[in-house]
C-alpha cells in the first residue's frame, strides 16, 4: 500500500513532500493498528483522534496542517483504490499555520561575506583559518576560507553565490548540471517542484566563481560517479542536500555571520524586492506556485517602503 502510495504521491510532488506524507501516512496507519480500529474503521473521529495525539505530543501548528494535508491525500488515495469504502478527509478542517517572518541576512552581511578580499582579523567573530594541508579535501577546507587550491573551499564560496544570486532551494541547486549553466545569457536552467523547469538570471559575480570552481576546483574531484552533476561532493558524485547545508554553514561563519540556504533565499527575495524587483517578478525567480508565498517578503521590505514615503510625500 505505501509503495503504490509512493508512486502515486511522485508524480506531482518534490521527494522531500513525498518523504513527509509516506511518514505521516504510516504514522496514521500505525494509529489505526494500536486502536484496533484498521483500515475499516477510518473516519473523522479516527482521523481527529490521531491528530490530537500529535499536537499533545507538541506537534507546531505548520506540522500539524501538513499532516492535515497528507491525511486528505491519503485517504483520498485509500478511496479511489477501493481500500475504503468512504473518504472522510475533505471534512478534516487544517489549522492556519503561522507565518513568521524568514530571517535574513543584511545586504552588509552578505556584501562583506563575498568579498573578494576580505580581513581575516577585522571580524573577531571569524573563525581562525586553517593551516594548508597537502589533502585537498582535509582539515585544510574546514574553514569556509581556505587555499585557492582547495576544491571544497572553491565549492563552498561557489555554493554560496549561486544559492545567493539565485535564490534557488538548496536541492535545485545541487540537481544543476554542467550544461544548466548558460554563461552567455547569464541564466540557471532550474528543475524545481514538482518536475517544473525555470530559467533563473544569475548574477556576474556567481558566473565567475562557477567558472573559477569548473577550472579549478570540479576536476579535483571528478570520479567515475560525476556524471553531468556541476557540484560534486568530496568522493565525485553529486553533492548532496546536507553536505550543501554544511557548505554554507562552514563559509558564512568563516566570515562572521550564519545562515542556513533557505536564509539565503530569503535574503535574495527581500533584497530583490529591496532594490525595486516587482513581486510578479521574485516570484518567477523563486519558482511559487502561488504569489501568497513570496508576499511574506514584502514584510521584510519596509524600510524600503518608508524611505520612498518619506522622499515623496510633501507632509511625511
Amino acid at each position: 500500500m505505501i509503495e503504490d502510495l509512493r508512486g502515486h504521491l511522485a508524480v506531482d510532488r518534490s521527494p522531500h513532500t513525498v518523504r513527509a506524507y509516506l511518514g505521516d501516512a504510516r504514522a496514521l496507519l500505525g494509529y489505526l493498528d494500536e486502536t484496533g480500529r484498521g483500515l475499516d474503521g477510518l473516519d473523522l473521529a479516527a482521523l481527529r483522534g490521531w491528530l490530537a495525539r500529535m499536537r499533545d505530543g507538541g506537534a507546531g501548528r505548520a506540522t500539524m496542517a501538513r499532516r492535515v494535508a497528507a491525511a486528505r491525500v491519503f485517504t483520498a488515495f485509500l478511496h479511489r483504490s477501493g481500500r475504503i469504502a468512504h473518504d472522510p478527509g475533505p471534512q478534516l478542517a487544517a489549522p492556519r499555520p503561522h507565518r513568521s517572518l524568514p530571517d535574513v541576512l543584511s545586504e552588509r552581511e552578505t556584501a562583506a561575506a563575498l568579498a573578494d578580499d576580505p580581513d581575516p582579523g577585522s571580524d573577531p567573530h571569524r573563525a581562525p583559518e586553517s593551516r594548508p594541508s597537502s589533502d585537498p579535501v582535509g582539515p585544510a577546507s574546514d574553514s569556509g576560507r581556505a587555499p585557492d587550491s582547495d576544491p571544497v573551499a572553491l565549492r563552498r564560496r561557489t555554493v554560496v553565490e549561486v544559492l545567493y544570486a539565485t535564490g534557488v532551494r538548496v536541492a535545485e541547486l545541487c540537481a544543476l548540471d554542467v550544461d544548466d549553466v548558460d554563461r552567455e545569457r547569464r541564466t540557471l536552467r532550474v528543475l524545481g517542484k514538482g518536475g517544473k523547469e525555470r530559467v533563473v538570471p544569475v548574477g556576474a559575480p556567481a558566473l565567475e566563481a562557477v567558472g573559477v570552481w569548473l577550472l579549478e576546483g570540479r576536476p579535483r574531484l571528478t570520479s567515475p560517479a560525476s556524471g553531468p552533476a556541476l557540484f560534486l561532493g568530496a568522493r565525485g558524485g553529486r553533492l548532496g542536500t546536507r553536505s550543501a547545508r554544511r557548505d554554507v554553514h562552514a563559509y558564512l561563519r568563516a566570515h562572521g555571520t550564519d545562515a542556513a540556504p533557505h536564509g539565503l533565499r530569503h535574503s535574495a527575495a527581500t533584497h530583490l524586492l529591496n532594490g525595486g524587483a516587482d513581486l510578479r517578478s521574485v516570484q518567477e525567480i523563486l519558482g511559487h506556485a502561488s504569489l501568497s508565498s513570496t508576499q511574506i517578503y514584502t514584510h521584510v521590505s519596509i524600510e524600503r517602503l518608508m524611505s520612498t514615503y518619506n522622499r515623496a510625500h510633501p507632509r511625511a
